[in-house]
């Protein structure tokens, strides 16, 4: 996990360390620094970065996801329904008075709910989880125990649904239809803020 941008987002990085075969998972980039910080790792790791997972195409999630792909060859993986937020980026970063560049995001691999991620032994899953955003991804890898939430869902609280496309009661059912079922175990790694876990949130969430 590395925490990037103004936003605190975080952004992760998973790999097979028998192959080296990684994902990148929301790269939020916007800085010199942060690029530079992402690249001396995988360089460092000696990583094969295949994929670059988007769990939704907010401008906190995605302003370095191009850079990387052009760095490392991977393809930019969403969902469809969040590709116009993508087109959008520009916008969203006039927005919020952000003085960088950028240009308009365009995916590579449309994902949906049910598709499946290889990476090394392990298959990486895909749940839709509407609400925060219409094409909102959480990435599931069971045999590790990991859930990789974006916005959908933190440690005591979910994602705002004052944005374009937001829905609450989407966003909460998104939640207990997809993400409580999983096992209480599992590790929670959101979008911004500290780890928690499924058993902590069915106990202490305010909103659930």
């Amino acid at each position: 996990m590395m925490t990037v941008n103004m936003f605190g987002e975080n952004m992760y990085i998973l790999w097979d360390e028998a192959t080296h075969d990684a994902v990148v998972v929301d790269p939020g980039m916007m800085r010199d620094a942060e690029r530079e910080m992402v690249d001396k790792f995988i360089k460092g790791q000696e990583l094969n970065v295949k994929h670059i997972l988007l769990t939704h195409l907010h401008i906190d999630h995605i302003t370095g996801a191009r850079w990387l792909a052009d760095q490392t060859g991977a393809d930019v993986c969403g969902s469809a329904l969040d590709a116009q937020l993508g087109r959008e980026l520009p916008e969203q970063v006039a927005q919020f008075h952000i003085n960088i560049e950028t240009q308009p995001l365009e995916l590579d691999r449309n994902l949906a709910d049910g598709d499946t991620i290889p990476l090394g032994d392990e298959m990486i899953q895909v749940l839709h989880v509407p609400g925060h955003s219409p094409g909102g991804l959480a990435f599931y890898l069971s045999q590790s125990g990991l859930l990789i939430s974006g916005d959908t869902i933190f440690n005591g609280s979910v994602g705002r649904t004052d944005l374009m496309g937001g829905d609450m009661a989407q966003l909460i059912n998104s939640i207990h239809e997809k993400i409580l079922p999983l096992p209480d175990e599992t590790v929670i790694a959101s979008g911004h803020g500290p780890t928690t876990t499924i058993a902590d949130e069915k106990r202490c969430n305010p909103f659930l």
